[in-house]
C-alpha cells in the first residue's frame, strides 16, 4: 500500500482548527530549507516553544511539530527566508484559514507596522507565496503565470478558479451537484464534491450505498444517504470532534516489522482525523490531536525508496532545477509576446483616435468647455450620459476618471483614456510613446531569457560533472562547505546584463542600479527606471544617479512595497559613491523620490548637462548615512566578488573585508584587498581568478579607501 505523501482538503478542515488554537503565538524566527520546507519558529503563552512545519515539495503538509522532530537550522538564510524575518519577526500569529474546500492555508500574521499573509499551496506543484496587507505578492518560492491565475512578485495573489465546497451545501445542492455527473457514485464525490479518494470511499462505506453505482442508477434514498454520511463527517471535523488515527500496513515477517516502529505494527501509510471504516483492516494507532498524528506520521514516513539510488549522499535534484528553469525560459517568452500585444493595442487606439478624429475632436472639445464653464465630472457625466445625440461626441463617450481628470472614450472596440487638456494630435502621441516604451521591455525580457539560458545549461553542466565524479567526493551538503578551507573551488559565473553599472543587492534582493558615467546615467533613467522603482540620488555632488528595481526588465512594472532597511542600503550606496567618499568623509545624507518626479526637462534659465536630471516635487531624506562599505567573495550559487553596503553584502558572501574612506589610492587598496582574501582561502588560484585587484577595483567607490581596523 503507498503511502499517503499530502494532506487531503478534509485534513485542512480538521487542522485549521487545531492550528488556530495557537492564535497570539509570537514569531521569532523563520528558516527555509531547501526550496520547499518553511519552519516558523514561535513562543505561546501557554504552549511555550512552537514549531510550525509547512512543506510543499513532494511530500506536502503543514502541522504544528515537536521541537525533537524539528530538523537543525540550516546554514546562511536565503533570500526567502530572509524576506519572512524580516517581515513577521515579533509579529502575532492571528489565524489561519482554509482557501474555501482547496488545499490551500492562508496564515495571517499582524504587527503594528504591516500584516502579512503566508499562503502555502498543497496542491500540484507546491508553492509559499507572501502577501502584503493589499493582497499583493512580496515574493513567492515559484512564480506562476497561467492564464486563469498569477502568482508573481508585486502582482495580487490569484487564487485558483473556486471549487465545490461541500461545507456550503444544503441536499438540494449536493443532489445536483450528484445528479449532473455521468459517471458512478465514490468517483463523482470524489471530483465533482472534492472529497478525494479515500473519503469518497468513506462516505459511501457509511451510507451503505455500493460505490461503484452509476449516478443515474442511483434513487434518492442513495443521494439522501450519501448526504447525511458527508453532514455527519464534515460536521463532527468543523466541531472539533476527533478521533485521529496512524494507520499501518501490517508486517509481512520479522524483518519487515523492525523497519517499522518496533513494535510489529509495520511501515507507516496514512494519517486521519477520525477512525474510517475503510482503514479497519490496518493497525492504527490513535493520537490526542490532528496535529500531534501528523507530527508522527510525516516525522517518521518512510523516505528509502529515494535513498536507494547507492549514492552515499544525496543527489541534488538537477531534473527539478532543469524543469524550473524551463518554466521560467517559457514565461520569459510569454512576457515577450504579452508585451508585443499590450503595445499593439496601444498602436491601434492611437489610429483610432486618428480614424475618427473629427468625433474625438468633438468630445474633448466639449468636455474642455465645460470645465473651463465650472462644471464638475459628474455633472459632465451625466450630461453625456443623458445627451445621446444631442453633444457633440456623445454616442463615443464611456466615463470619467475623476481623479486623473480624464475622460474614456469607446471607439473601434477600445476604450481610450483621455486628457481632454490636450488635442487629438497629443493624446494620440502619449499612446504611440507607451507602445514604444512597452516594446523597448522586450530587448529586457530577451536578455533575461539570455540569462536564464545561461542558467540552465550551468545547472545541466553541474549535473554532467555529479555524474561524473567519483563517490568520494561527494562529502557534503553545499550549504555546510567550509570554502576557505577547500583546496579546490571551481569557477562558476555567468555575466548578467546589470553588471557593467555600478550594483548590488539589498538585504531583501532588489537590485540597485548606480552610473559609472554621465552616459549610463542617461541610459538608466531612459530605458532601465520604471515608473515603480525608486530613484536615489546623494546630497553631495558627483554621485551617479541610483535606481532601486522593484521588477526585472522582462517583468511588468509594480508598484510592492520596499522595506525601510532596503531603502536606507540604496541610500547608502548613493552617498558612498558620490564625493562624499572622495572627499573622507564619514557620512553624508541622500534623498529619493519616485520616477515621475525625475524629468530631463530644466527649470526656466537653467541647463542641464549630459547624465543630468531635474528632480520635482517632495523629497525623501535619509540624513546622516555613515560611509560603510564591503567587499566581498561569494561561492555559490557563482563564483564572484559582490560589494556594497555592508549590512546589505554581509549575509551574501563567505568572507568580507571592511573599507571605509583612506589614504590608498583606489588600485592600492584593491591590492590590500587581494592579498588579504589570497591569504584567507586555501585555494590561492580561486582568489587569482574571480577576485584580482582589477575585478576588486570595480566593486569598490571611487576615491582612496582603507580596510577598516588596518
Amino acid at each position: 500500500m503507498d503511502q499517503k505523501r499530502e494532506v487531503t482538503s478534509v485534513d485542512l478542515v480538521a487542522l485549521t482548527a487545531e492550528l488556530n488554537e495557537y492564535s497570539g503565538a509570537k514569531v521569532d524566527k523563520a528558516y527555509l530549507y531547501g526550496d520547499d520546507l518553511l519552519r516558523l519558529k514561535m513562543r505561546d503563552f501557554d504552549e511555550g516553544r512552537v514549531e510550525l512545519l509547512v512543506e510543499v515539495g513532494e511530500t506536502k503538509r503543514a502541522h504544528v511539530a515537536d521541537p525533537t522532530h524539528v530538523p537543525d537550522a540550516p546554514g546562511r538564510p536565503p533570500n526567502f527566508a530572509k524576506m519572512l524575518r524580516n517581515r513577521l519577526s515579533g509579529a502575532d500569529f492571528h489565524e489561519v484559514r482554509q482557501h474555501g474546500f482547496d488545499r490551500i492555508l492562508e496564515f495571517e500574521f499582524r504587527r503594528e507596522d504591516a500584516d502579512t499573509t503566508v499562503v502555502a499551496e498543497l496542491f500540484g506543484d507546491g508553492n509559499i507565496a507572501v502577501l502584503d496587507p493589499q493582497g499583493e505578492v512580496v515574493d513567492s518560492l515559484d512564480t506562476v503565470r497561467l492564464q486563469s491565475r498569477t502568482v508573481a512578485p508585486g502582482r495580487e495573489y490569484g487564487f485558483p478558479s473556486a471549487r465545490v465546497n461541500p461545507l456550503d451545501l444544503d441536499y438540494e445542492g449536493f443532489a445536483e451537484q450528484m445528479r449532473d455527473s455521468d459517471t458512478d457514485l465514490v468517483r463523482t464525490l470524489a471530483t465533482q464534491l472534492n472529497f478525494g479518494g479515500l473519503y469518497a470511499e468513506e462516505l459511501c462505506s457509511r451510507a451503505g450505498v455500493e460505490k461503484t453505482k452509476p449516478v443515474e442508477d442511483a434513487d434518492e434514498s442513495d443521494l439522501e444517504a450519501l448526504f447525511e454520511a458527508s453532514e455527519t463527517l464534515l460536521g463532527d471535523i468543523s466541531a472539533g470532534d476527533l478521533d485521529p488515527q496512524v494507520y499501518y500496513e501490517p508486517a509481512d515477517d520479522e524483518a519487515e516489522a523492525s523497519d517499522g516502529d518496533g513494535d510489529g505494527k509495520g511501515q507507516r501509510v496514512d494519517v486521519t482525523p477520525v477512525d474510517l471504516d475503510e482503514r479497519a483492516d490496518l493497525p492504527s494507532e490513535a493520537f490526542d490531536s490532528f496535529n500531534a498524528a501528523l507530527d508522527d506520521y510525516f516525522t517518521n514516513l518512510d523516505t528509502s525508496e529515494d535513498e536507494d539510488s547507492g549514492e552515499t549522499v544525496e543527489r541534488p535534484d538537477f531534473e527539478n532545477e532543469i524543469e524550473k528553469q524551463q518554466r521560467i525560459i517559457e514565461q520569459q517568452e510569454q512576457a515577450i509576446e504579452d508585451f508585443e500585444a499590450q503595445a499593439e493595442v496601444e498602436r491601434e487606439k492611437a489610429e483610432s483616435l486618428y480614424g475618427h478624429y473629427d468625433l474625438v475632436d468633438d468630445l474633448l472639445t466639449a468636455v474642455q468647455q465645460a470645465r473651463d464653464a465650472g462644471h464638475g465630472w459628474q455633472d459632465i457625466a451625466e450630461t453625456f450620459e443623458d445627451a445621446a445625440g444631442d453633444v457633440p461626441g456623445a454616442e463615443a463617450f464611456a466615463g470619467v476618471d475623476e481623479s486623473e481628470g480624464m475622460v474614456r472614450v469607446r471607439i473601434d472596440d477600445h476604450t481610450v483614456t483621455l486628457d481632454p487638456s490636450s488635442g487629438v494630435e497629443k493624446n494620440a502621441d502619449r499612446l504611440y510613446t507607451e507602445a514604444k516604451r512597452i516594446e523597448e521591455k522586450k530587448e529586457g525580457a530577451r536578455a533575461a531569457i539570455e540569462n536564464t539560458r545561461e542558467d540552465l545549461e550551468a545547472v545541466k553542466q553541474r549535473r554532467d560533472e555529479w555524474e561524473a565524479e567519483p563517490e568520494h567526493e561527494h562529502e557534503e551538503d553545499e550549504e555546510d562547505v567550509d570554502w576557505l578551507s577547500r583546496t579546490s573551488i571551481p569557477i562558476r559565473h555567468q555575466e548578467q546584463w546589470y553588471e557593467r553599472f555600478r550594483w548590488f543587492r539589498t538585504s531583501e534582493g532588489f537590485l540597485v542600479l548606480g552610473g559609472r558615467d554621465a552616459g549610463q546615467n542617461e541610459e538608466l533613467v531612459k530605458k532601465y527606471m520604471d515608473r515603480y522603482d525608486r530613484f536615489f540620488h546623494s546630497q553631495a555632488h558627483g554621485g551617479p544617479i541610483t535606481v532601486l528595481k522593484t521588477s526585472a526588465p522582462s517583468e511588468p512594472s509594480n508598484d510592492i512595497e520596499v522595506p525601510d532597511r532596503d531603502k536606507r542600503q540604496a541610500a547608502q550606496f548613493a552617498v558612498a559613491c558620490s564625493s562624499v567618499w572622495k572627499d573622507g568623509r564619514g557620512a553624508g545624507d541622500a534623498y529619493m523620490v519616485s520616477p515621475d518626479q525625475v524629468s530631463k526637462t530644466p527649470e526656466s534659465g537653467e541647463y542641464l548637462e549630459k547624465g543630468g536630471f531635474a528632480v520635482r516635487g517632495d523629497r525623501t531624506y535619509f540624513r546622516d548615512l555613515p560611509t560603510e562599505w564591503a567587499v566581498g567573495i561569494t561561492c555559490e550559487p557563482n563564483t564572484r566578488v559582490l560589494g556594497g553596503p555592508t549590512d546589505a553584502v554581509r549575509d551574501q558572501v563567505e568572507t568580507l573585508i571592511e573599507v571605509e574612506p583612506g589614504r590608498y589610492a583606489q588600485g592600492d587598496a584593491a591590492k590590500r584587498i587581494y592579498r588579504e582574501f589570497r591569504d584567507r582561502f586555501t585555494d590561492e588560484s580561486f582568489v587569482r581568478k574571480v577576485a584580482s585587484p582589477g575585478e576588486i577595483q570595480k566593486y569598490m567607490p571611487p576615491g582612496g579607501s582603507r580596510i577598516v581596523d588596518e
